[in-house]
């Protein structure tokens, strides 16, 4: 009877194809309770059914989807009409789909929490809440951190990416590796660049060979495109325009030891708003079981 309450997908489905792409989504958690619209992270990540377990699934109903090119959602070309704004619509076909016309949790991870936030400056009056877990800001000192400024603690591989770029961007340069037709070329990308946000918190940190499939040449190509393209936002437009958001009731749980996302980008929004709350926890890495069990004590 109460089987809907684990994080089991109760539904599953895809949008009406729109522009070349159909989107897949799911939902987990209680089909009668209060909404949730989860975005995943990445770019070029997917929706688990893990996702929930930041929430109450006895109460709550968590509506998921893989963003355009990701995953299980099809597509006519991977980057054709594939931009950020984008993405946001789709979100809100999504709830026109399952008939919620009230206001929701806007919720998300990692760049999942920039897409969330930026849907709510896009629909305040459709944003109940926000929930961000491991925040994503996506501005220029954001971009640096990871292609500069994370040389503070990983110098030895950060230079080991830069030495194959013969000084242009490292995002630009892996991008065209990674749209190329050489499979070697394409593991070359997806093992330093891709791969370099998995090693930021990592003790033992390498590069590693990897081993490819077409989902994580997608993923990679999709990550790549949206970081070689400053994620199709205007220079930190988050901040810019959070005056829309500033009323909204908000939660901010973060790692400290965040070497992915650094704590500073969470406590800029966190003082930035009149309605939020925060939570650091005291962990190491981007998630985690501590991050997941702090955020669902507010549900």
């Amino acid at each position: 009877m109460f089987g809907f309450f684990n994080n089991k997908v109760f539904n599953k489905g895809f949008l009406p194809e729109f522009e070349g792409h159909k989107i897949y989504y799911q939902e987990v958690g209680n089909p009668k309770g209060e909404p949730v619209l989860f975005f995943h992270g990445g770019p070029g990540r997917c929706a688990k059914t893990s996702h929930a377990e930041y929430f109450n699934l006895k109460k709550q109903r968590v509506i998921m989807f893989d963003q355009r090119g990701c995953n299980r959602s099809e597509f006519e070309d991977i980057t054709t009409l594939n931009d950020t704004r984008r993405l946001i619509k789709d979100a809100k076909r999504l709830l026109e789909h399952l008939n919620i016309n009230e206001p929701v949790i806007v919720s998300g991870v990692s760049w999942g929490s920039t897409l969330a936030l930026l849907f709510a400056e896009k629909y305040p009056e459709l944003t109940q809440q926000l929930a961000l877990f491991s925040i994503f800001l996506a501005r220029k000192q954001d971009r640096d951190w990871v292609l500069k400024n994370s040389a503070l603690f990983y110098p030895d591989l950060l230079e080991e990416i830069y030495r194959q770029c013969e000084g242009e961007n490292p995002y630009a340069h892996y991008a065209k590796k990674i749209f190329s037709e050489d499979l070697g070329a394409i593991q070359t990308a997806i093992k330093y660049m891709v791969h370099y946000e998995y090693q930021l918190g990592k003790l033992d940190a390498k590069f590693d060979d990897v081993r490819i499939d077409n989902n994580i040449i997608n993923s990679a190509r999709i990550s790549l495109y949206y970081a070689a393209n400053r994620y199709f936002l205007e220079e930190n437009e988050i901040l810019n325009n959070i005056e829309k958001i500033k009323h909204i009731p908000t939660l901010i749980v973060h790692n400290r030891l965040d070497m992915c996302c650094p704590l500073q980008g969470a406590w800029e929004l966190y003082r930035s708003l009149d309605n939020a709350q925060i939570e650091i926890i005291a962990d190491l890495g981007h998630g985690g079981k501590k991050l997941k069990n702090a955020a669902k004590k507010h549900f």
